[in-house]
């Protein structure tokens, strides 16, 4: 085979690989949450809300402590991603890639081209984390306003989807970054990106499904969720 073809067949891959085991983590999400470690956190999330808001001047100070924590993290991510989004904009700009053919695992041919496509397929990555977790953050800093208000039932699901679309919002841009390594190991040749595509499914499924059997009330889960 020769290794020009390599990059059109290991790297679609590769991911086809990462978007397929995320299709199907979606998929066990909405059917089966309480096999999801998201699907857990998700009706946790909603349960803790309503402990909250059961009393608001004893309960206030720790869930505006424990949203600000959560904010903290995406502003984290964020700063994170723009911090990395503008090293990926200076190498691209530099020029200088002649040299990263020594380290390079298969097709060299076009080399300038292909660097310059590899370093612009990370910086989408960052920046959709960059987007995602700006999002994250809005939803976060608007349900700490919301949890301190006089709760009636309805309140409580406004309030627990407004957090949860927070952490949802965090996960999609922590996979966003996650999905910028192998495509960073993709500047040193298709190989390297291939393998550590199916790696990193066999790590994330290990940390996105639980085997243990947990209870869920689907009434008041299906209240949060829809």
């Amino acid at each position: 085979m020769e290794k020009k073809a390599l990059d059109y067949i290991l790297v679609p891959l590769g991911l086809l690989a990462m978007v397929a085991y995320h299709l199907w983590l979606l998929y066990r999400i909405m059917n089966y949450p309480n096999k999801t470690v998201i699907g857990i956190n998700t009706i946790h999330r909603s349960f803790w809300v309503c402990a909250m808001m059961e009393d608001v001047s004893k309960n206030g100070i720790l869930a505006i402590q424990t949203l600000r924590n959560n904010l903290m993290a995406s502003i984290r991510l964020a700063s994170i991603a723009t911090m990395l989004s503008s090293v990926i904009a200076v190498l691209m700009s530099s020029g200088n890639q002649d040299k990263s053919a020594l380290l390079v695992f298969g097709d060299r041919s076009e080399l300038d081209f292909s660097i310059k496509f590899k370093f612009s397929s990370i910086l989408v990555c960052f920046l959709v984390t960059l987007l995602f977790s700006v999002q994250s953050m809005r939803y976060y800093s608007h349900a700490s306003f919301l949890i301190t208000i006089v709760p009636h039932e309805h309140h409580k699901a406004y309030v627990a989807k407004t957090v949860i679309k927070g952490s949802y919002f965090w996960s999609l841009g922590l996979r966003a970054f996650y999905f910028s390594f192998p495509l960073f190991l993709w500047i040193f040749g298709p190989i390297p990106m291939f393998l550590s595509c199916f790696v990193l499914v066999i790590l994330l499924y290990s940390l996105d499904y639980t085997f243990d059997d947990h209870y869920i009330d689907e009434a008041n889960f299906k209240l949060y969720r829809n």
